[in-house]
């Protein structure tokens, strides 16, 4: 773990918009900053895609019998 620095705009909005989807601010920065690599590695990607393929990532897959 380590510290971030960023301006305090930014870390306004965070706040913001970690109420708005009941995270804490470290988790939706965290998440915006995940987000924000991922679309830099897939430029082709929507965002809404993203989160589709990183949902069903964290999917449990089922054990076979």
């Amino acid at each position: 773990m380590g510290i971030v620095k960023i301006d305090d705009e930014l870390h306004a909005e965070a706040r913001r918009a970690s109420a708005v989807m009941c995270r804490s601010i470290n988790a939706q920065a965290e998440f915006w900053m995940t987000i924000g690599r991922l679309a830099e590695a897939n430029p082709t990607l929507s965002f809404n895609e993203i989160v589709r393929r990183r949902y069903e990532a964290a999917q449990p897959r089922p054990v076979a019998a």
